[in-house]
């Protein structure tokens, strides 16, 4: 703000040289006459191009040419300001000593260089500061000092004005084009009402207002400030108490239908904000900024679009990445758009029943991590992760440099509690992991909307680490690794009836109750791989081993049921093989394993006699009669060697 008002300093400059040469000089020597004493007082050189006029009636004033202020030194870039032309109306009593007061001031087509060199120097040091404490010039030329710079201003206008900011430190550039501007100020010591029109991305952006005890503002003092900003797409209000250091306190209003278009309409692009995450903004908070650029918003309330939050924060806005400190809370949390669904809130082929589609490959944008750095904690009565449905949720988000640690203080999901932590990293592409402990967790619904499986229905225990990377969902399920267990007491398996397949080999559903469960996995690119499923049953017992394809979403599984006859004698196998789509997999007996598990000793004996009975034959046909200890391959070979000795030896009689 402070470059504002050196600009408004200069203006008075001008208007009290050129106003104290009125009536004395003709126009064109007031020209130079001021120019020498604009550039003496503020120490840049200043030119007036053309014929500088003089107007009695109806308005006293003057009118000037193309107005010019160099630059800084060491600037390179051309005049700090230039104006095609400058136009100054006063009352009559000016010239006769007293408090200056400005009927119009209007200046056409302004051009503002604004510019930070790399060592900090700032090219708006101007040798002016504007209207002083004192109500006199802080310094300057002789005509300034001869007037009382109690300055009131009925009406300013400026259009078409540009200002370009460029930091040559960090080479960023800002440009502001057709911006028009009119102030209204007519008491030095009363309220200056202000309204504002910029476009820095075509559309017209408005600012309105007012400043009260603007004379008090100048001079350092905390005075009443209200204004609104208004974008394609919304806007923003503030009424309350604001001073230059800077410093501000008082009401926020927030009412942005569009957050996309109200961002692009300030120039800032059309973000693509995901449902629930503020694709619409409605809300207020009581604000405070101290001059070490602290923000704090307290009695916080927002509606995000669907979600809703409320709560407190502080925002270290000094610091090279802003610094959050937020404890927010939350009803029902719907963060289903990080699980990949479209932008209207549909699965996009991530939800359940997506079998034949499979995980979206939309891509998922986390550069909002590397936004600020923080800690927020998050109480939220539910949320909705797409696929995963959680019930009260107790996080603490621990946010740096683009990595986000969320700490599970508490988790209600599916009847059970989760612990640990889960992490989301973007410093060098999006990555997800974790480490959880679930405990009494209703596997039914868990992993129905998990991996879309409906025929296990049992209370469970288990542990996860994993870790996968991509920037959507179908990347990350296709690369998933990690290790896990899972234990069970009392479940159902539906469809399925092991006891009758086992005793009749018959398939036609039913189901199948089982006294507990356990079992150990690994993951490897996005493959659940299991090799120790332990199933206890009333009276039989069953193994497991195969692949679960996490990200092909598909399954091969070998579920082997052994059916118990007695502690001394041998239970009867019927292995039962699981494959296809998690949305319909086939469930068939595996015959050739079972003849495999159940048959092996009368397969053995069988293979035993069949290998008799050869021999037998082979003696008899050949005449071969083994010696003993030699088998009946190894005498025909014998033979055969004999037979072809005798036969080569003929060759040679």
């Amino acid at each position: 703000m402070r470059w504002v008002f050196r600009l408004i300093g200069l203006l008075i400059v001008i208007v009290v040289v050129i106003v104290g040469s009125l009536f004395l000089l003709p126009g064109d020597r007031i020209a130079r006459i001021a120019a020498d004493q604009i550039s003496s007082a503020t120490g840049r050189k200043v030119t007036m191009q053309g014929d500088t006029k003089i107007s009695f009636y109806p308005v006293l004033g003057v009118s000037t040419g193309v107005v010019e202020v160099a630059n800084a030194d060491w600037s390179e870039a051309g005049s700090m300001l230039r104006a095609d032309s400058l136009k100054i109306g006063v009352e009559p009593k000016a010239l006769f000593g007293g408090d200056i007061r400005i009927t119009g001031l209007e200046m056409v087509n302004p051009e503002i260089r604004l510019e930070r060199a790399a060592d900090g120097r700032v090219n708006w040091e101007l040798g002016v500061e504007g209207v002083a404490p004192s109500g006199q010039s802080g310094g300057g030329s002789a005509p300034a000092q001869s007037k009382r710079l109690a300055l009131m201003l009925d009406r300013a206008l400026i259009t078409g004005a540009s200002l370009v900011y460029t930091d040559h430190g960090t080479g960023e550039v800002q440009e502001f084009r057709n911006m028009d501007f009119e102030l209204r100020w007519p008491s030095y010591d009363g309220t200056a009402t202000f309204e504002a029109s910029l476009r820095p991305a075509g559309e017209a952006v408005r600012i309105s207002g007012q400043l009260e005890q603007v004379g008090q503002f100048i001079d350092g003092a905390v005075t009443g400030v209200a204004a609104r900003l208004t974008s394609p797409g919304g806007s923003l209000g503030f009424a309350g108490r604001a001073g230059l250091q800077p410093q501000l306190e008082g009401r926020l209003d927030i009412d942005i239908a569009s957050t996309p278009e109200f961002m692009a309409g300030l120039g800032l692009g059309a973000v693509d904000v995901p449902k629930g995450f503020g694709r619409s903004i409605k809300g207020n908070s009581q604000i405070t900024l101290t001059e070490d650029m602290r923000l704090s918003l307290r009695e916080l309330v927002l509606a995000l679009g669907g979600n809703q939050l409320a709560g407190a924060a502080d925002i270290m806005l000094g610091e090279k990445v802003p610094r959050v400190n937020a404890q927010l809370n939350a009803g029902a949390l719907d963060l289903s758009a990080l699980a990949g669904a479209d932008s209207n809130g549909g699965g996009g082929g991530s939800g359940t029943g997506g079998g034949d589609s499979g995980w979206s490959k939309a891509a998922i944008d986390a550069s909002a991590l590397a936004l600020a750095n923080g800690e927020v904690a998050l109480v939220a009565d539910s949320v909705d992760l797409g696929d995963l449905k959680l019930g009260k949720t107790r996080t603490l988000m621990t946010l740096n440099n683009s990595r986000a640690v969320f700490g599970l203080r508490e988790l209600r999901a599916y009847d059970g509690l989760v612990t640990g932590e889960f992490v989301v990293n973007n410093r060098s592409g999006l990555s997800v992991g974790g480490k959880m402990n679930a405990s009494g967790v209703n596997l039914e619904t868990f992993l129905a909307d998990a991996i879309d499986v409906r025929r296990f229905s049992a209370r469970g225990d288990s542990t996860l680490s994993f870790l996968g990377a991509g920037n959507s969902v179908h990347a990350i399920m296709n690369s998933l690794s990690g290790n896990g267990t899972v234990r069970t007491g009392r479940g159902v398996i539906s469809g399925i009836d092991l006891d009758r397949l086992m005793r009749s080999g018959d398939m036609t559903g039913g189901t199948t109750v089982f006294d507990e469960m356990s079992a150990s996995f690994t993951m490897d690119k996005g493959n659940l791989f299991n090799s120790d499923l332990l199933m206890n049953l009333p009276l039989a017992k069953a193994t497991g081993k195969g692949r679960i394809g996490l990200g092909a979403r598909d399954i091969d599984y070998l579920f082997t049921p052994v059916l118990l006859e007695g502690e001394n004698s041998r239970g009867l196998a019927i292995p039962v093989r699981i494959r296809g789509p998690w949305a319909n997999p086939r469930i068939t007996p595996d015959l050739e394993k079972a003849l495999d598990l159940n048959l092996k000793e009368e397969r053995k004996k069988l293979e035993s006699k069949a290998k008799e009975e050869i021999n037998r034959a082979v003696e008899k046909e050949l005449g071969v009669t083994p010696e003993e200890g030699q088998s009946v391959e190894d005498a025909v070979k014998d033979k055969l060697e004999d037979r072809a000795k005798r036969e080569l030896l003929k060759l040679f009689k």
